[in-house]
């Protein structure tokens, strides 16, 4: 039963995106738009960086908020321990799954960075910590965002695997390749340096 209330949790929580809501809210659809993709980036190139990291902290709350319900309920039924632990990357996969194939829009939804970022801080505050400054490090670095999200799972992976294990590492990496599918066009467009960087996307806005 935990396992099924945990996918369902994930999946439910990780449907409810922040490009769909301020989307509605200034009557633009987000996901069809710029460069089609239903997150805080694309938000950020149609509407500015307020808005952008507005996207981006609910679809970060959204996946801390779901992992802490089902830790509630986990604790609430004695359910400790390595169980405890995979139920919660379960429930972080789902999230994910539910962010870039949400029910609430046709299937096709975004690339779940924000919200592995809300996954991050509700699992142990030390591989967030870890993943957060290996994104910014990354990202600042090469000017890419895109960059920094690739190392963040490559860190999400290590310190899981230190940290926890096999089993929710494992998870990690169907995770990892997941982000590096939905990727793919953005990897293409920097070796065609056509990819948009960072400090372009936010001089813009304040040009």
């Amino acid at each position: 039963m935990y396992y099924l209330v945990s996918c369902l949790i994930g999946y439910m929580f990780g449907c409810l995106h922040g490009s769909q809501i301020v989307g509605k809210l200034k009557s633009i659809d987000i996901k069809n738009s710029g460069v089609k993709n239903a997150g805080a980036s694309n938000t950020t190139i149609l509407l500015g960086w307020k808005y952008g990291i507005l996207v981006g902290l609910i679809d970060i709350f959204k996946a801390t908020a779901a992992i802490l319900l089902v830790l509630f309920i986990l604790n609430e039924n004695g359910i400790i321990g390595n169980l405890q632990i995979f139920l919660v990357y379960l429930t972080a996969f789902f999230i994910i799954i539910g962010h870039n194939f949400p029910i609430t829009m046709n299937f096709s939804g975004g690339k779940g960075t924000a919200s592995l970022v809300g996954v991050l801080l509700a699992i142990d505050w030390k591989i967030a910590v870890i993943g957060i400054g290996i994104l910014l490090l990354f990202t600042i670095a090469t000017d890419y965002l895109v960059i920094g999200v690739l190392f963040m799972y490559v860190s999400f992976l290590a310190s899981t695997y230190y940290f926890f294990g096999i089993e929710p590492a494992m998870i990690v990496v169907l995770l990892s390749v997941l982000s590096i599918m939905k990727h793919i066009e953005n990897y293409k467009r920097i070796i065609n340096r056509e990819e948009k960087k960072l400090s372009s996307m936010f001089k813009k806005q304040i040009d």
